[in-house]
């Protein structure tokens, strides 16, 4: 299982370069990848683009880059821009955001998500993949080919909590993005129902970021992660996995403890199927300082 770092986004005059140094950090360090948010602060691929070369020899990520805001062709041609510009490192992460995003803030209808993502799947991977698109669906439309200049097969994974998209992911895509899913239904949910979509192809990537720390004061650990992800605990895509999961909020599913005890938590999801376990750190002080030197201590 390769190990990862979720970097969070700064919203601060700096964030471009603090971003920089967490990157090259990470890369100096060996993790495998980092993977960037995009929400309401950085564009994640602008910001990749920028920053990545700085940092080589670490995969980069988008988790994720919402579909709704952008036509699939355009997603396509910016990724392979960045990915030239990063020497084919990039990974892209592509969700549907949420239903009070997507109307709400920008105004677009949110009906029938799973026919939207199977339709912008249908044009985003051809393009990625040098191919010519002639497509007409009910939500995206696309006839062209892009130029724009390739380094090979971009990986695209989806980030997908329900069945139907779980299935749209194996079916379609190289795998998933999973967050603020527990253990327990990454194993008997995600991952069983992406694999037997996927069968006949390549096995899915699996990718789980989680919150995690490191520390001996357990109690004050959950509380501070109740706090930093508490965004989460009422989104409904997100409340449905902590209901699967069994849990009252994102505290409940961070991996928090000593070193053994994280370290079970994540030999649990390695033996499950994950192949990627990405790290949202949120510790402080010694806390945030033991945390990465477990964390390296598995790469």
């Amino acid at each position: 299982m390769r190990i990862g770092l979720l970097l969070d986004a700064p919203m601060r005059p700096e964030a471009i370069d603090e971003l920089r140094e967490k990157l090259i950090r990470a890369s100096q360090e060996g993790f495998a990848s980092v993977w960037m948010p995009h929400i309401f602060g950085l564009d994640a691929l602008t910001a990749l683009a920028v920053t990545g070369p700085d940092a080589p020899d670490i995969e980069l990520g988008t988790a994720v880059v919402p579909s709704y805001p952008r036509h699939p062709a355009a997603l396509a041609q910016q990724a392979l821009t960045v990915d030239a510009v990063v020497g084919g490192r990039l990974t892209l992460g592509v969700g549907l955001s949420h239903r009070f995003i997507t109307e709400g803030m920008y105004g677009y209808s949110y009906d029938k998500p799973i026919r939207h993502m199977r339709e912008y799947l249908s044009v985003l991977i051809p393009l990625l993949r040098g191919g010519q698109v002639d497509f007409d669906g009910e939500t995206v439309s696309a006839h062209m080919r892009l130029t724009t200049p390739s380094k090979g097969a971009m990986q695209v994974l989806i980030a997908a909590l329900a069945p139907q998209m779980l299935k749209l992911a194996g079916r379609v895509a190289d795998g998933t993005i999973l967050w603020m899913t527990g253990p327990g239904t990454v194993a008997n949910h995600a991952i069983p129902t992406i694999t037997a979509a996927a069968e006949g192809r390549p096995h899915p990537r699996i990718v789980c970021a989680l919150p995690v720390c490191v520390t001996d004061d357990v109690a004050a650990a959950r509380a501070r992660a109740g706090q930093v992800y508490r965004a989460y605990t009422d989104v409904p895509s997100y409340r449905a996995m902590l209901d699967r999961e069994g849990a009252a909020g994102p505290a409940d599913v961070a991996l928090v403890g000593d070193e053994k005890t994280v370290a079970d938590q994540l030999g649990l999801l390695s033996d499950a199927g994950v192949t990627d376990f990405v790290a949202s750190e949120f510790a402080s002080g010694t806390d945030a300082v033991r945390t990465r030197e477990f964390l390296r201590s598995l790469l």
